[in-house]
Formats: structure tokens, sequence, C-alpha cells
């Protein structure tokens, strides 16, 4: 069923989804505001936008045109309604279908800053999936894995362009090996923990295409309280700036 939401804690900005497939969640909130952005950017690209979360908060810190790509049919049709009901036609584009055949359509090193909130886990014929093909492409690597996803970025970031992920902390190895395989540098990582004592449970990580070595780590982000709110550090996400 079609529901309208607030986009969590922006009171401005709506959001359709669809409470038979996979919902957004806090993932999507911490990255377009951990990400570096150009003071200028001129093309913002985020792949496996979904329902479009990332692109509409990214349309409240930034004027440059932004792209979102979404293979599955139905979700990219919440994400144009989504793009509708805010009023962003004028800003954000959805495209519907598969990533790895319209990169092969967009200009190579057109994008200044690249976002992806993509599907964390390795997908094994005897991988435990949800039922749902919804749910299995968004948290499995069926229709895209990581090294397809930053080979992609590599050809389509600018020189200095960045790419940001959220993903998950066990994946953090093959992540860094991969964007220096394709000639991204990381520079910037930030570990979310669940609450303090616990282990982290969401990794964000950005690297600049061609960019100089060097990693910085910031310090750890405690998600949730006791009492299960949000944290006031999590909090000042939701407030637009």
């Amino acid at each position: 069923m079609k529901v309208k939401n607030y986009l969590l804690g922006y009171q401005d900005l709506y959001i359709y989804q669809d409470t038979s497939m996979f919902h957004f969640s806090l993932d999507s909130v911490l990255l377009p505001n951990f990400i570096t952005i150009p003071k200028k950017p001129k093309k913002i690209l985020d792949i496996g936008t979904g329902n479009a979360p990332i692109p509409l908060i990214l349309s409240t810190k930034v004027n440059c045109p932004i792209l979102g790509v979404e293979i599955q049919k139905e979700v990219a049709s919440l994400a144009r309604d989504s793009v509708e009901l805010n009023h962003l036609e004028n800003q954000i584009t959805i495209l519907e279908g598969d990533i790895k055949e319209i990169s092969k359509t967009l200009e190579e090193g057109s994008f200044d800053v690249i976002t992806s909130n993509p599907p964390y886990f390795k997908y094994q014929k005897d991988s435990n999936v949800n039922e749902s093909d919804y749910k299995t492409i968004a948290r499995h690597e069926v229709a895209l894995n990581l090294e397809e996803l930053i080979q992609i970025s590599s050809r389509l970031l600018s020189y200095n362009g960045v790419l940001g992920l959220v993903h998950r902390p066990e994946r953090l190895i093959d992540i860094i090996e991969t964007m220096r395989k394709y000639q991204i540098e990381p520079k910037r990582m930030e570990l979310i923990y669940p609450g303090v004592g616990k282990e982290a449970n969401i990794l964000l990580i950005e690297g600049r295409k061609q960019g100089k070595p060097g990693l910085k780590i910031l310090p750890p982000l405690y998600s949730h309280k006791k009492n299960g709110e949000y944290t006031e550090e999590v909090q000042k996400y939701f407030e637009n700036n």
C-alpha cells in the first residue's frame, strides 16, 4: 500500500513509501549529511536511489541537478512521485533502469559527487534472501555488486570528484581495496554505533577520484540513547541547513 510520510525529521519534505517494499532507513539520512559537497557542484548522481530519500535531502543543500537511478520499476515510480510531491522536478531526475547500462549513456567524468546506499551483502546461491524480490535486490548484490558500483563511479566521476557510500563495517576492507583498484582514494570514514558499548553497524566512507593518500577517521557517532530515542548528534541531521 502506498503511503505518504514526512522524510523523517524533514518537516518540509514528504516521501512516498509502499508498505510491501523495502523502506529507507537512517542510513539514507546519514549519507547525504556526511558526504563532502563542493561549493559549486555541477551535477550529482545517486545510484540505487530507491524512493529517492538521498536526492530529496541533497536538494536542501545544493542547487545543481541531481540524477537518481533505480532498477526496480515500482520503486522508481515511487521516487518520481516523491519528487513531484515536493515540486522538485526541475532539480531531481529519476531514471528507471540498470546503472550498468545507463552509465554507458552518461558522459565520462560528468559528476562531481556520486552517492550510493548499495546492497550490503554478497549474493550466493545459498544466501538467506528475503522472499520479496524488492528486498532481495535492495539487500543483496543481485543486480549490482560492489566492484561494479565502484568501477562505474570511477568512470563517471570528475577529477577529484567524491564517491560516498553507506555500507556495513564488515565490508570495509573490500571497499578500500576496490576503491584503490579504480583510482578512488579513501579520504574520510565514520563508524556509526547503535549505542554505547555496542559494535558498529553502519559505515560511512568517501573517496576522491585520483586523490592523494591520507584517510581521516572521524569520531564515532552513536545513533540511539538507552531509551531508544535518537541521540542529539543524529537529531541534528534532521534539521535543514
